[in-house]
């Protein structure tokens, strides 16, 4: 948006002037009003007492969401410039406006940015999808999906009313803690939070835990999506590097000691992208190093049903005391159901509610009662357990494939649904993944480059291949005329 001038005159309240907030400019819509409005207490515009304008008059004068002011005074509010006083609105609260974090410049790699694409979440493309975190619909049981969706939608006439439970659809949630308390963890069904996936849930914690500027550890490579919203969120994003033997534990506990982190976000078992899960004595010394220097441990645990029992878990170890445990159904149900869920200790889970509610209400319980109809029919274990042979059957056919091309694996994946794999060369301006990824869109083949999961630069090129997909001819066809044609063995 434009600059659009000093000051307006509201219908409803106060003069309130307009701020020069430029959709263009680096920095989000959300940390230009944080810093306007710093700006004006600072310099005593806004006194301490002084009212703000309602959340709608403010999106009003300056042309912007409401989802956005929400957002912009919740940060004001963590930063104590404002308070919030239900049934009167939000309130300056003090007159030296303490100094704002820097701001972590976003500088993304190669191919980050491009990956970023609806293509690479919707499904919608006609490319092959190489790149994607999605498995083929008949994998998944497409029968026991539908009959769970159908029975869903035969939901009581007195559930259309209301919103639904705060904290998920009791049903799954008391089939959720009963499953976990005999498999993995003691948990009660009230410790569990139903989300719109995972990536919900990540968001919920960050909102409840961190504030700008905040420290948060990630493994890299990693989730990109979690790398961005991480930034969104104004925290300094810290990688801690993994590999085929697991976390450099030495480096974190080195990164824990100097930047005093709030949180780090882990995949214990099936990591994505690599496939790899650490030990049960990486996991213990990882609990260790949270406990001594103080930060939460969010353990992603969306690929558990992927792999056999007896794996690592965080959760189970330290009985969620300083483990908050994220689930979810899109690798074993379908994406499109989006459910996720947070169990995190009593203590915790009243302020993620709350965040929850303020941010977006309640979740979806046609869709939390799909999953619940599918995950106690009769056929659901039958079903995760041929998906996993398929799995392990894509996973070496991939690996065959890949390797007739030149390409190795990062490292040797336990089990899931990806295989990370490359040439063990140095990315240069005339050849990267970025390149590639660009050509192999052009002849139909959707790739996922490995600027895409890390926060910095690549030592070599390489990709993450879905192993429902990776074997297929198109792309080995591909790989071998591209090394041919740009002179590479």
């Amino acid at each position: 948006m434009d600059e659009r001038g000093s000051a307006a005159q509201q219908t409803d309240g106060p003069q309130w002037p307009l701020l020069s907030i430029e959709r263009s400019k680096k920095g989000s819509l959300v940390e230009q009003i944080v810093a306007a409005v710093s700006e004006m207490v600072a310099r005593r515009e806004l006194r301490a007492g002084t009212k703000m304008p309602s959340v709608r008059q403010f999106a009003k004068c300056n042309g912007i969401s409401t989802f956005t002011v929400v957002e912009s005074y919740d940060r004001l509010v963590t930063l104590g410039l404002l308070s919030s006083r239900r049934g009167s609105g939000y309130f300056v609260t003090r007159q030296d406006a303490p100094a704002l974090p820097t701001p972590v410049p976003f500088h993304p790699g190669p191919a980050a940015v491009d990956a970023l694409t609806p293509e690479l979440y919707s499904g919608m493309s006609d490319a092959l999808p190489i790149g994607a975190g999605w498995l083929p619909p008949e994998w998944y049981g497409e029968d026991t999906i539908l009959d769970a969706v159908r029975q869903a939608i035969r939901i009581p006439a007195n559930r259309l009313r209301g919103y639904g439970h705060p904290l998920g659809f009791p049903g799954l949630r008391q089939y959720l803690a009963s499953t976990l308390s005999e498999e993995l963890f003691a948990v009660e069904p009230e410790q569990i939070l139903l989300t719109h996936g995972a990536t919900h849930a990540f968001d919920l914690i960050l909102r409840t835990l961190t504030k700008p500027g905040d420290t948060v550890l990630v493994e890299d490579p990693g989730y990109s999506n979690l790398l961005s919203l991480i930034r969104h969120h104004g925290c300094q994003a810290i990688g801690i590097p993994r590999g085929a033997n697991g976390l450099d534990l030495d480096f974190l506990a080195e990164q824990a000691r100097t930047t005093q982190p709030k949180l780090m976000f882990v995949n214990t078992v099936l990591q994505n992208p690599l496939g790899t899960s650490l030990s049960q004595a990486q996991a213990h010394r990882l609990l260790a190093l949270a406990e001594q220097f103080d930060f939460w441990l969010v353990e992603d645990d969306i690929y558990r049903e992927l792999t056999p029992r007896g794996e690592a878990s965080l959760a189970a170890m330290d009985g969620l005391r300083r483990v908050i445990r994220i689930g979810s159904f899109s690798k074993t149900l379908s994406p499109v159901l989006r459910v996720g869920s947070i169990c995190a200790s009593q203590s915790l889970l009243p302020e993620l509610v709350r965040i929850k509610m303020l941010t977006g209400l309640t979740t979806s319980e046609v869709n939390e009662r799909a999953v619940y109809h599918a995950i106690t029919a009769r056929p659901y274990k039958r079903m995760v357990e041929k998906l996993m042979a398929q799995l392990e059957e894509g996973r070496e056919r991939s690996i065959e494939s890949l390797a007739e091309a030149g390409m190795k694996p990062v490292a040797r994946p336990r089990g899931g649904m990806f295989v990370s794999a490359g040439w063990n060369e140095a990315p240069t301006p005339e050849w990267n993944g970025k390149l590639i990824a660009d050509l192999a869109l052009k002849a139909g083949i959707l790739l996922a480059p490995s600027d895409f999961f890390m926060l910095g630069e690549s030592e070599s090129i390489w990709f993450r291949f879905n192993v429902a997909y990776a074997d297929h001819p198109a792309l080995r066809d591909f790989l071998l005329t591209l090394r041919k044609e740009h002179g590479r063995r």
